[in-house]
């Protein structure tokens, strides 16, 4: 994940996880935990933690023994997610790249991760990796975003920040937004040697206190303000008021209400 729409780094960490995180991670990382089942003693994996928002649930949800690994290979990403839950115990913190994991076959009796995968350039290197650490009869959970029509918050941002760059507009909403098809993740799974696919669509809804905090997220909490500076020539500040006010005309103003739409996928290292 060397390229620009996967750098989150300077002030992005902080900004995600203080403006996107409540809104549009939260429900899904409490979904995610919540479909975790296994007993004292396993040991766990989470794939591109970013700032630690499903890392918190997850580790709650664990029982006191289970070894938990939280890896990223964003080092301000993993920072970030390491001080936030620095008063968390029981999570071991290592960087990472989701193509190359640092770890043994079968060492993990579960491999999670949120809104991770799209960001990776080879996927299927990513998903034959997930199956490699995993013990036979070891599960592999992870959500990724439905599509940037279903997203209507993510296409608004995304319309409105390339309105000031006609002739280079930046791409990065169409990286989270990239990996919704079954007919592509199936296959994808199945090379890699996956069983028991299973592909659930779920909507939720994401609430910000405002349509300025919530702009704020959406242009400087992820890699889209560095392209805006890269380019030049327009004030960031224009951006986010614009990203704004096209939020509030679609979803209202405090607070903010946005439909989120995404793919939870389970799937089996196989029979145990």
């Amino acid at each position: 994940m060397t390229d620009a729409n996967a750098k989150f780094e300077g002030s992005i960490p902080e900004n995600y996880d203080r403006y996107l995180g409540p809104v549009l991670f939260e429900p899904y990382a409490r979904d995610l935990a919540c479909r975790l089942e296994v007993q004292d003693g396993a040991r766990v994996l989470e794939v591109a933690c970013g700032t630690g928002i499903a890392t918190r649930h997850l580790r709650d949800r664990l029982p006191p023994g289970a070894r938990f690994v939280a890896t990223d290979l964003n080092q301000p990403m993993l920072d970030h997610a390491r001080r936030k839950l620095a008063a968390t115990g029981g999570i071991e913190w290592r960087p990472a790249d989701a193509c190359a994991l640092p770890f043994p076959d079968a060492s993990f009796d579960a491999v999670l991760c949120q809104f991770g995968l799209m960001f990776v350039p080879d996927k299927a290197a990513a998903l034959g990796e997930a199956r490699r650490v995993l013990a036979r009869g070891g599960t592999f959970l992870f959500n990724v975003w439905d599509s940037l029509e279903r997203n209507r918050f993510a296409r608004i941002a995304h319309e409105t920040v390339a309105g000031f760059f006609p002739d280079d507009p930046p791409t990065f909403y169409q990286v989270p937004f990239s990996l919704h098809r079954e007919d592509e993740l199936r296959p994808l799974l199945a090379g890699a040697g996956f069983e028991r696919v299973r592909i659930e669509r779920l909507s939720c809804d994401g609430e910000s206190p405002s349509a300025r905090e919530l702009a704020i997220g959406l242009v400087e909490g992820n890699p889209v303000a560095n392209a805006i500076r890269e380019r030049g020539g327009i004030e960031i500040g224009r951006v986010k008021e614009a990203v704004a006010a096209a939020i509030g005309r679609a979803f209202g103003d405090r607070p903010v209400r946005i439909p989120l739409h995404a793919l939870v996928v389970t799937a089996r290292s196989g029979a145990a």
